[in-house]
C-alpha cells in the first residue's frame, strides 16, 4: 500500500512540473527593445517682442507627409514569401579481386587429392546510396505601424515596432525593425517589408492555441540529438 508520504511527493512533482510550463507559456511578450521611439526634444528660444515667428514650431505648408524624423510613424507593409528546395543523390560502387596462385613444388602444384590446396584468391565489393531531400516554404503578409528610431548621418532611418493582438484563446505579436531609404517611403507614408536592410521580422504567440502547437518536454527530449536512438 503507498503511503500517505510517497502522494505527497508525487503531488510536490505534478505542482513543480505544472509550475514549470505556466511560466513557459506565459513569457511575455512585449519587449523594451520595441517600444515606440518618442521625438527629441527641441530647445524653445526665448520670446522675442514683436515676432510671432520661432523656428523651434514652425510648420511648413508644403511639407509631405513622409517620415523623417525619430518619433514619426511608418506604415510597413508585410508581404513576405520565402520558398526554399534542396535535393541531393549519391550513389558509389566498388569491386576488386585479387587471385594468388598456389606455389609449386618440383614443377608440380600441391594438392590433396588431386586438388590444388594451396591457391587462394581475394574478392570485396563495397557500395553506398544515399539520398536527401528539403524543402520549406512560408508567407506573412499584413501592415504594421511602426515608429523612426533613429537617423543616421546618411539619411537612412532605422526603424522598430511591435503589434500585440490579444485574442479569446491567446495572444500574437508581431514585431519588426531594420533600415530603410527615405527613396523607398511612398507619398502614403508607407514600405515594403522587402525593402528593409537587416531586417528582423518576428511572428509568434502564447496562449491554448499556441501551447496545442508545441511539442511536451519528454517528446522534446526524444527529438534532440541527445537522445541515441
Amino acid at each position: 500500500m503507498v503511503s500517505l508520504k510517497t502522494h505527497v511527493r508525487r503531488l510536490a512533482v505534478l505542482i513543480a512540473i505544472a509550475s514549470i510550463t505556466a511560466c513557459g507559456g506565459q513569457k511575455a511578450l512585449k519587449q523594451p527593445a520595441f517600444q515606440p521611439a518618442l521625438p527629441e526634444p527641441v530647445a524653445r528660444p526665448a520670446e522675442v517682442n514683436g515676432s510671432i515667428y520661432h523656428s523651434a514650431t514652425n510648420r511648413f505648408l508644403f511639407e509631405d507627409i513622409k517620415a523623417r524624423r525619430v518619433g514619426d510613424l511608418i506604415t510597413v507593409i508585410l508581404d513576405e514569401a520565402t520558398n526554399a528546395a534542396k535535393k541531393a543523390s549519391t550513389n558509389t560502387s566498388k569491386d576488386s579481386g585479387v587471385e594468388m596462385p598456389g606455389p609449386t613444388l618440383f614443377g608440380l602444384p600441391v594438392t590433396s587429392n588431386g586438388r590444388p590446396i594451396l591457391n587462394n584468391s581475394l574478392t570485396s565489393n563495397t557500395s553506398f546510396s544515399g539520398a536527401g531531400d528539403s524543402s520549406q516554404s512560408n508567407s506573412l503578409s499584413g501592415n504594421i505601424t511602426v515608429t523612426v528610431g533613429q537617423v543616421l548621418p546618411n539619411g537612412n532611418l532605422v526603424i522598430r515596432g511591435e503589434k500585440l493582438l490579444t485574442l479569446n484563446n491567446g495572444s500574437e505579436v508581431v514585431r519588426i525593425s531594420g533600415i530603410i531609404r527615405t527613396a523607398d517611403i511612398t507619398p502614403e507614408n508607407t514600405v515594403v517589408s522587402t525593402q528593409i536592410a537587416n531586417a528582423s521580422i518576428t511572428y509568434g504567440g502564447n496562449g491554448a492555441i499556441a501551447d496545442s502547437n508545441k511539442q511536451g518536454w519528454l517528446t522534446r527530449f526524444f527529438n534532440s540529438p541527445i537522445w541515441p536512438f
